[in-house]
């Protein structure tokens, strides 16, 4: 298994070389919150087509704390699910301004005590806004991917993160997220996965891959 997955590893990073960060456009640790809690069940596309708005009316967590939440709601509206998300951002950011002097706290433990904050949101603001890699951030793709490349047999995003913190090295743990959404964009997809030209065919049990 090590084996195989320091080649998958390789093969990503060859293939995708430019793959550096999230998809999700930030310029700050509050943005990079905001935009991710958007993005549960939400395309990265989508949210980046929303955010210039709301980055550009709300700049700091107490614009967000004071933002009024049917306005906001709609603001948010085509990133689904806009009625928690919104509470969530909202209820986050009161926190952030009241407990935190309004900066988005740095560590695992303080981010987890947020309205709308898992490990995978938590994993993606600490490993794009600070450097900080405390895991894996295990989205829908990453967790299909581990899945079918027979890194993890489990179903939990925690779960597989430690699955998958077991086999891979620290420092690849912010790459290694990037690099398997990427791939499950482009090649290996949840309905029509392109296995026919996936360069990682041959490493690949393709565990419960559609047709298989």
């Amino acid at each position: 298994m090590k084996n195989s997955a320091v080649e998958i590893l390789s093969r990503l990073k060859k293939y995708y070389p430019d793959v550096k960060k999230t998809a999700l456009t930030f310029s700050n640790p509050l943005e990079i919150l905001v935009a991710t809690i958007l993005s549960a069940q939400c395309t990265d596309e989508r949210v980046n087509k929303i955010t210039p708005f709301l980055f550009a009316k709300y700049k700091k967590a107490s614009d967000y704390a004071a933002a009024a939440p049917k306005v906001f709601e709609q603001e948010i509206k085509s990133a689904g699910f806009y009625h928690n998300k919104a509470k969530n951002i909202i209820g986050a950011c009161k926190i952030i301004d009241e407990k935190y002097s309004g900066k988005v706290p740095d560590t695992m433990e303080n981010l987890l005590e947020l309205p709308g904050v898992a490990r995978k949101t938590a994993n993606i603001v600490l490993g794009n806004a600070f450097g900080k890699i405390f895991g894996i951030a295990v989205d829908t793709h990453v967790k299909r991917l581990s899945f079918r490349l027979g890194l993890s047999k489990n179903n939990s995003p925690e779960k597989i993160e430690q699955d998958l913190m077991k086999i891979f090295d620290r420092g690849d743990w912010f790459a290694l997220s990037n690099l398997l959404i990427e791939h499950g964009r482009n090649i290996c997809k949840a309905q029509k996965p392109d296995c026919k030209n996936c360069f990682l065919r041959d490493l690949c049990p393709r565990i419960n891959v559609p047709g298989n």
